[in-house]
């Protein structure tokens, strides 16, 4: 059994930082990959950004230079760092947490509104 925790999320001006955090606790002996995703209401989900288990990462366009994707020593909790956020990055943001190739989980979601 494998559980994410997500946190971070909250109300900000635009202009503003958050950070949010993916805890994954349970049957977790090594990392894959991780990532996270937003969805808008109206619209589909996006994938924001991702982390491979060597390090290299990969972000939307639209993020780039603003959000950073890390993870801590343990490789356990998945990060994102937002800055400079804007009004369009409001959303609901979703980690996912993959233990290796076969499994892959997803957080419950937490809500982040910029406003303007």
């Amino acid at each position: 059994q494998v559980r994410l925790v997500e946190s971070g999320g909250g109300l900000v001006q635009a202009g503003g930082s958050l950070r949010l955090s993916c805890a994954a606790s349970g049957s977790i002996f090594s990392f894959n990959a991780g990532g996270w995703s937003r969805q808008a209401p109206g619209k589909q989900r996006e994938l924001v950004a991702t982390i491979s288990s060597d390090g290299s990462t990969n972000y939307l366009e639209s993020v780039k230079g603003r959000f950073t994707i890390d993870t801590d020593n343990a490789k356990k909790t998945v990060y994102l760092q937002m800055n400079s956020l804007k009004p369009e990055d409001t959303a609901v943001y979703f980690c996912n947490f993959s233990p290796d190739r076969i499994r892959n989980y997803w957080g419950q979601g937490t809500q982040v509104t910029v406003s303007s």
